[in-house]
């Protein structure tokens, strides 16, 4: 099978940092590849005006872009970005594709530029884009996110912020890889920079707020004599100095209106050997007037016993001036209170929410809303959350809730988390239709329409799997894909896509799974007794909660560690391709959307599957073809040493019209090398053409000038609507005299004995089968024993979007800097350039020759 039809087997993806900077982790925990990147995100959101930062940095494959720092933002609502595709149609990707910063003011610029963007995440909110260089190389991209309604910022302020930040992070990156072991120069540190792991999160600075004070006291309870710490002594408002530390004067230092409190507070640690927040006042710094004012205190402690049996209270003197009174004023709301941390989970409710949303406060803690209460386990809630989170402006809605009361919800975001308040309101009208309500402008509680309800959340992974799917290619690319999209989306540990062949299911992609525990499962029947084949066979998913609940249903199957499966049959177009095995490392419930989801990502990948199995098996035909026009091997001559390499593009059907020749004349030898334009079968069969046509142009004895406008003459004869480039040099082994004839090729470059290389400006014509009476000048050329000849096509030193004449002039370089006497080394030098642009839309293909001295190589 060829490589691009061959899926690894047991491939998994990278993990970690790589090993270089896996050792450093590990020699030197101070060196985290996030902590040099903290600071330069939190400025960037900063110095935007921002809510959220994001970087990314390169997989070590080169094939995605991983997500390495998030700050602002929750990570649980990035999770299906954690790991996206250097290709694909997101933002990201094009401004690291492109190397240049990306704007996008608002919703209108994001659709118009990148519309599955926006059908994955269809929120108004502004984000720029930089990307990050070290030593000249990408290597990932910085991100902020900034609202859209609010204040717009000036397009040049926000590029100007994000230059300072990612030049501040290139300077971090960089002295960071040169750290790593065996780093040098500045291809070397680039070359370390990459990331496999999980993103990690940055907290952005709070505003400073009032810290609480606590002092640490002892209260002899039989002879009422006090004593405490500093901090102790400053909540009661005096000094060590003038603290007898009697009774008396604790008393004097508390309100009048209080004292039956302090007191109270003695009888309490009598009676059961412990206080719990006692409350009580005691004097202040006086206002400008004179007046008395008191500070709110909490007593805690329990009682100890010492020699001579004294009993000694020891406690703490809590400042209530900030929390604890700020609990009390929401105890006090008529409404509902709660607060949600940044990935949307319970960290308070007050008492009148819990008495609205009917739960206790230990069940609420720690969880999604959604999670806990069923009638909040609507898809539109979610969303609701998430535009909150994502537009950071407030969002409002009515939910009815299961005791028959419509409930008013107002969330209000921050980037630390949110605050929600809930409240009683009237049944809106036209509510018995049942439909759910459109967010409440103004957070007033007054529904302004009805609306269908909200994407789910689950449904935002098809979409994204969609959008995907279609950048998809090959076998390969689908498997990617597809492990890319559904491990973090659903956060599952394990995937294995599995194909039909021959009657038996065979593995194709694996990630996650223990080595060589797949082993005894490959190559099976279709009547064998295991969960991936009959969900392919009935057609229908398979869903295990529990290993209970999988050993219950297949007895004596080999389990691994994992806690919960979803095995997926894959149909494309009423034909079985394979099945997908997902595995959670925890017991997992499948909720029914997320059933639905998976059900639906599995039938979007069968059918990228099947259509990137056709491709696969067509590209192989067009790759044998390919093959077969393109010279086996190149003649042997006597004082030239030739070589050639070709490479598909990375676009397309993976074929193309470039060739390249070394031909026998009867004056010498003829060295050829053209491309027609175009990627398909019908190109390759126009080279085969050519190439034929040129060669028994040149074997017949034709000078230069009449093969190359005969061939001219046959492709424009032959109607085929494409044209051709070629530059046809006649070398003389024997006296180094050579003539050329360029027809719209880039031009040869000549490395001379000393090193000095230049690019050869030789007058040309027109392209191949543009004018068929079109004239080809012939210029002479004498090559000095020990000079180095290249021909190459545009593939070699074009790049999307880059300048033809800056890539002829770093081939140039690479020529002339090279040391190798070889040929073969040369030519491997030279083409891996072009291998290091991973998008690359056209062939390549080089004809390199060295001319040697008489007297040998």
């Amino acid at each position: 099978m060829d490589d691009a039809a061959a899926v690894p087997h047991g491939e998994r993806p990278a993990g970690g940092y790589g090993r270089d900077a896996e050792e450093i982790r590990t020699a030197h925990p101070e060196y985290r590849i996030e902590d040099v990147l903290a600071g330069p995100v939190v400025a960037a959101v900063r110095d935007t005006g921002g809510y959220g930062g994001l970087v990314y940095l390169r997989s070590r494959d080169r094939r995605s872009l991983v997500l390495c720092v998030v700050s602002g933002v929750p990570r649980s609502l990035l999770s299906p970005w954690w790991r996206i595709p250097v290709g694909g149609a997101l933002p990201t990707c094009e401004a690291y594709r492109r190397g240049e910063d990306l704007w996008l003011p608002d919703e209108r610029a994001t659709m118009l530029r990148f519309p599955q963007f926006t059908a994955a995440l269809p929120y108004s909110f502004a984000h720029a884009y930089h990307p990050v260089r070290v030593g000249g190389e990408k290597v990932g991209v910085l991100a902020v996110l900034r609202s859209a309604t609010r204040e717009r910022a000036a397009e040049q302020s926000v590029r100007a912020a994000l230059h300072a930040a990612g030049s501040d992070m290139e300077e971090r990156l960089t002295e960071f890889a040169r750290r790593m072991p065996g780093r040098e120069g500045a291809d070397a540190v680039a070359y370390g920079i990459d990331y496999d792991d999980q993103p990690v999160n940055v907290r952005l600075p709070t505003p400073p707020a009032r810290a609480v004070e606590v002092g640490i006291l002892e209260w002899d309870l039989d002879s009422d004599r006090w004593s405490g710490d500093d901090d102790a002594l400053s909540l009661l408002g005096v000094t060590r100095a003038e603290f007898g530390g009697t009774m008396t004067e604790v008393e004097d230092r508390v309100s009048p209106e209080d004292l039956h409190e302090l007191r109270a507070s003695r009888r309490e640690a009598e009676d059961t050997g412990q206080v719990r927040a006692r409350h009580f006042r005691v004097l202040d710094e006086p206002d400008d007037d004179g007046r008395n004012r008191y500070r709110p205190v909490e007593l805690w402690g329990h009682v100890v016993r010492v020699e001579g049996a004294a009993r000694i209270l020891v406690g703490a003197l809590v400042d209530a001036a900030g929390g604890v009174n700020a609990a009390e004023a929401a105890e006090r709301l008529p409404d509902g209170l709660f607060s949600l941390d940044q990935d949307g989970r319970v960290v308070y409710a007050n008492r009148r929410c819990q008495e609205l949303m009917g739960s206790g406060l230990e069940r609420l803690l720690g969880h999604h809303p959604w999670e806990v209460l069923p009638w909040l386990d609507d898809p539109a809630y979610e969303d609701r959350y998430r535009a909150a989170m994502l537009t950071q402006e407030p969002v409002s809605y009515l939910v009815h809730a299961p005791h028959g009361a419509w409930l008013g919800f107002v969330l209000y975001p921050g980037v630390h988390g949110l605050t929600g308040r809930v409240f009683r309101t009237d049944a809106p009208a036209g509510a018995e239709r049942g439909r759910a309500l459109a967010p409440v402008s103004g957070g007033t509680g007054t529904p302004s329409e009805l609306v269908a309800p909200a994407r789910a959340g689950a449904l935002y992974h098809v979409v994204q799997m969609a959008s995907v799917l279609t950048e998809a290619v090959t076998v390969r690319d689908v498997c990617r894909a597809v492990a890319e999209q559904l491990l973090p989306g659903f956060g599952a540990q394990e995937i294995a896509l599995y194909t039909i062949r021959d009657g038996r299911m065979y593995l194709l992609w694996e990630s996650g799974y223990p080595q060589h525990f797949l082993d005894p499962f490959e190559g099976v029947p279709l009547d064998a007794n295991l969960p991936g084949v009959h969900a392919l066979t009935t057609r229908l998913p398979l869903f295990f909660e529990s290993p209970d609940a999988l050993v219950s249903a297949y007895p004596g199957l080999s389990l691994d560690t994992m806690g919960a499966w979803a095995f997926l049959p894959l149909i494309a177009s009423g034909h079985p391709v394979g099945s997908c095995i997902l595995g959670w490392n925890a017991r997992h419930r499948f909720a029914p959307e997320e059933r639905s989801a998976l059900t639906a990502l599995g039938g979007l990948a069968a059918q990228a599957m099947e259509r990137a199995r056709l491709y696969d098996s067509e590209s192989a035909v067009a790759r044998g073809l390919q093959e077969g026009l393109l010279p086996h091997r190149l003649p042997v001559i006597d004082r030239m040493r030739t070589t050639g390499r070709y490479l598909p593009g990375t676009q397309g059907m993976a074929i193309g019209g470039d060739w390249y020749d070394v031909i026998r004349t009867g004056r010498g030898v003829a060295l050829v090398i053209g491309d027609v334009e175009g990627h398909s079968v019908g190109a390759a069969a126009v080279m085969g053409q050519l190439r034929s046509a040129v060669h028994a142009f040149a074997s017949s004895g034709r000078p230069p000038q009449e093969v190359i406008t005969h061939t001219n003459r046959l492709l424009a004869e032959l109607e085929t609507d494409v044209f051709a480039t070629c530059c046809y040099i006649e070398l003389e082994p024997a006296t180094g005299r050579a003539l050329a004839v360029r027809a719209g090729h880039p031009p040869p470059l000549l490395r001379h004995p000393d090193g000095h290389t230049e690019s050869l400006d030789l007058p040309g014509g027109v392209m191949l089968g543009v004018q068929p009476e079109a004239v080809y000048p012939v210029t002479a050329l004498t090559l000095a024993p020990g000079s180095v000849l290249a021909l190459y096509t545009d593939g070699l030193v074009e790049t999307p979007g880059g300048d033809i004449g800056t890539g002829i002039e770093e081939v140039r370089l690479l020529l002339a800097r090279s040391h190798t006497d070889s040929v073969e080394e040369l030519a491997d030098q030279l083409v891996r350039t072009a291998r290091r642009t991973e998008d690359r839309p056209d062939d390549v293909a080089l004809l390199l020759t060295a001319y040697d001295r008489e007297n040998g190589r």
